[in-house]
C-alpha cells in the first residue's frame, strides 16, 4: 500500500477545500526519474526544473570538457535519481510555500482509494447527528496512539493524521 499526503488549499470553506485538495503519492516517481525537467515543469516547479536542467547540462558539459565521456553521463544520472526520489517532497514543499495546509497522510492501494478515504474522513464531522451503533452501551476506554518520532519517508516529516 502507498502513502498519500493530502494538502488542502490555503483559503475557502471546508467543502471547497476538500474538493480542491491535492493528493501527493510518497515514494519513487519513475516519470520524474526518466524526464526530470519535464516532470518538474508539469507540476509547476519552475525553479527546480531550471536547476535540474542546469545541473544535468553542467555535469555533462564538465565531463565532456575534461574527457570523462561515460562518467559525465553517470554524473548527470545523479540529478535524475535525486528528482525521482525527492520529487514528491519537492512538490509538497512548493505547495507549503504557496500556503497550502497539511491535512495528513492516507494509506491506500491507489489514488482513487486514497481520495475515498480522505473524503470519508472529511465528512465525519458533518455526520455527527447520526447515532453510532450500540449507542446505549457504555464506551470502552481507548488507549492513545503513540506519537510518531522522526521523518516518515524521504527527507521531510509529514505532520498530521495517518
Amino acid at each position: 500500500m502507498a502513502i498519500y499526503v493530502v494538502m488542502e488549499p490555503p483559503f475557502g470553506n471546508a467543502a471547497a477545500a476538500s474538493e480542491r485538495a491535492v493528493l501527493v503519492r510518497d515514494g519513487f516517481s519513475l516519470v520524474a526519474f526518466l524526464v526530470p525537467p519535464f516532470w518538474l515543469l508539469w507540476h509547476r516547479l519552475w525553479i527546480e526544473a531550471v536547476l535540474a536542467f542546469a545541473a544535468a547540462l553542467l555535469l555533462t558539459a564538465l565531463g565532456e570538457a575534461v574527457g570523462f565521456g561515460v562518467t559525465s553521463a553517470l554524473l548527470s544520472l545523479l540529478v535524475s535519481i535525486y528528482v525521482g526520489l525527492e520529487g514528491p517532497a519537492l512538490r509538497l514543499a512548493a505547495l507549503r510555500r504557496r500556503g497550502w495546509r497539511d491535512w495528513g497522510a492516507v494509506e491506500a492501494r491507489d489514488r482513487q482509494d486514497a481520495e475515498i478515504r480522505y473524503l470519508s474522513e472529511v465528512d465525519l464531522p458533518e455526520r455527527a447527528d447520526v447515532s453510532p451503533p450500540f449507542a446505549d452501551q457504555p464506551a470502552m476506554p481507548v488507549a492513545a496512539a503513540p506519537a510518531r518520532k522522526g521523518p516518515a519517508l524521504g527527507l521531510l516529516d509529514y505532520p498530521g493524521r495517518a
